[in-house]
């Protein structure tokens, strides 16, 4: 996960009932209880899928998205710190910066098809400031967002964590232009103190073609 330290919130206890869990059941972190919970409760991923993970460190959602494609799918993870490799070859990592100028032919060379599903899971390093941290939490968002509305394919998904804040709504407005549907999930995961909410969009709209000349 992109950043350090609380999500805009009041310190937590880093040894609680979903960390407790995640140890007892071979999971990488806590987090991954929070997109287990968004795909059942909207179940976008089939098996066989192609799935982009942002933020993926330490590879918490990987393991619930490994599980969700199968064998015959795809799973990429890129976060700014290496994620421990995974054993199944169909589960690949890579160190990238989202925000960086070559990012997305990085990412082209990674896997240059379409995507299924693009999940973000960003959060920027929290400065204290509410204003500075929902800009920079907005920033990451609408690169997931970019990602999803150019690489994903008519019909698929975009998952991408987001600071409760501001321009909230105009970020929903516009993942809502590219998507039939908008659903909003705070997972029961997430630590009480959080600002962050998920904004789930379903089945992106084909690109118009635009009228053509006679």
């Amino acid at each position: 996960m992109v950043g350090t330290g609380t999500a805009m919130g009041k310190p937590y206890r880093p040894k609680d009932h979903y960390f407790k869990k995640a140890k007892q059941e071979g999971l990488r972190a806590r987090s991954a209880f929070k997109v287990d919970e968004i795909l059942k409760r909207h179940p976008f991923l089939k098996k066989g899928a192609s799935v982009l993970d942002l933020g993926a460190a330490p590879g918490g959602f990987l393991q619930i998205l490994a599980d969700a494609v199968g064998p015959n799918g795809r799973v990429i993870g890129v976060d700014i710190v290496p994620i421990r490799p995974f054993s199944q070859p169909f589960v690949k990592t890579a160190v990238l910066d989202v925000l960086a100028d070559d990012f997305d032919a990085k990412l082209l060379e990674l896997y240059d098809g379409p995507w299924d599903a693009v999940i973000s899971d960003m959060a920027p390093k929290t400065s204290g400031i509410r204003t500075t941290d929902e800009a920079r939490s907005l920033r990451l968002a609408r690169k997931a967002l970019e990602v999803a509305t150019t690489r994903g394919r008519p019909g698929s998904a975009l998952v991408a964590k987001l600071f409760m804040g501001g321009e909230f709504e105009e970020f929903r407005d516009e993942v809502r232009a590219s998507f039939e549907e908008v659903k909003l999930v705070r997972p029961e995961a997430t630590r009480g103190a959080s600002m962050e909410v998920y904004v789930v969009g379903l089945r992106r709209r084909p690109v118009a073609t635009g009228a053509t000349s006679s």
